[in-house]
């Protein structure tokens, strides 16, 4: 009744934002994402009948906060009747701070629990199950370059390239290591609500998403480059645009992202992205990941650099 799997965070070119079904944690526009290799997240699920409740740690420490929504994602995939359990839970990245730490964990927590259920199931299924617990976690069931849907009342996600079929370099610029004040769950409804741009963000999502599809299809790196910045900066005017203004970002952000086009200016293949948080994520061909490293490091107040190429989907590691 215990199994552990790992599961790396996936990184959106063509963003999620916002939700169409908030019961059931559908997005409200489709996405395309690659999943990271060398960051991951491990979740160990026990299931024990002499537990009263269930139990979270994270990282050494007891987590009361993530656990609700932890538990919830057990009763999906386990049923409500099961056994409670321990979950344990370690990260090799910073935690709630715009690195996609929520997709890698539920993406993990779900195969561990079948797993440790003894329940077989399809990828399809478990990413149906993580993407109720949260959106972009179905994303790191798939490797590579992979695609969520926005279609039907079930979330639907495919690799449309392998890891190995283009493999690009992802730098990250840690800006701040703590958790962010807001999470992406109440700034996407915030705006939702109240954004003056979010309608017009929801009817432009398809074209973009055509375009990177397309541009990943021919190996195309800078009309991948082009949608990607473009479909970034149009999520966080978003953001800014609702009420009370949503801000990642800090000084560093910016500056990182000056960088990232100084870079490009001078012909290395490179451009940013930023999730709900003030990391960047400085994507590469091969041959320019070293003087991406470079730069960044030497910006003003990058507090860490971590580097990753491109992986696979979630699994199970072990089963006892």
């Amino acid at each position: 009744m215990q199994a552990t799997a790992r599961a790396q965070p996936n990184i959106a070119l063509v963003k999620y934002w916002g939700k169409r079904d908030t019961v059931r944690n559908l997005p409200a526009v489709g996405s395309i994402s690659i999943t990271l290799h060398d960051l991951y997240t491990q979740m160990q699920v026990e299931f024990d009948a002499s537990l009263d409740a269930d139990r979270l740690t994270v990282n050494g420490e007891q987590d009361d906060g993530m656990l609700p929504r932890i538990s919830h994602c057990l009763d999906l995939v386990a049923g409500p009747q099961r056994e409670r359990a321990s979950v344990t839970s370690t990260c090799n990245f910073p935690v709630a701070a715009g690195l996609a730490s929520s997709a890698s964990a539920f993406a993990a927590t779900a195969c561990a629990a079948a797993a440790a259920a003894g329940i077989e199931t399809s990828t399809s299924e478990l990413a149906n199950l993580a993407g109720r617990a949260s959106g972009s976690a179905a994303r790191s069931l798939y490797g590579g370059f992979a695609e969520l849907k926005n279609a039907g009342d079930a979330v639907e996600v495919e690799t449309i390239e392998d890891p190995a079929a283009w493999p690009l370099r992802v730098v990250i610029a840690i800006t701040k290591a703590g958790p962010k004040a807001v999470s992406s769950g109440e700034a996407m409804e915030r705006s939702r609500k109240t954004s003056p741009f979010y309608a017009r963000w929801v009817e432009e999502q398809p074209a973009d998403l055509d375009e990177a599809r397309a541009a990943i299809a021919s190996r195309d790196f800078e009309r991948l480059a082009a949608i990607a910045e473009h479909n970034c900066l149009k999520m966080h005017s978003v953001m800014w645009a609702s009420r009370p203004p949503i801000v990642y970002w800090n000084s560093a952000t910016l500056d990182c992202m000056s960088a990232v086009r100084e870079l490009r200016a001078r012909g290395h293949a490179v451009f940013f992205t930023i999730d709900a948080g003030p990391q960047v994520k400085a994507v590469c061909l091969p041959q320019a990941e070293a003087a991406v490293i470079e730069a960044l490091r030497g910006t003003a107040g990058v507090e860490t650099i971590m580097t990753s190429g491109l992986g696979d989907g979630a699994a199970v590691v072990s089963v006892t």
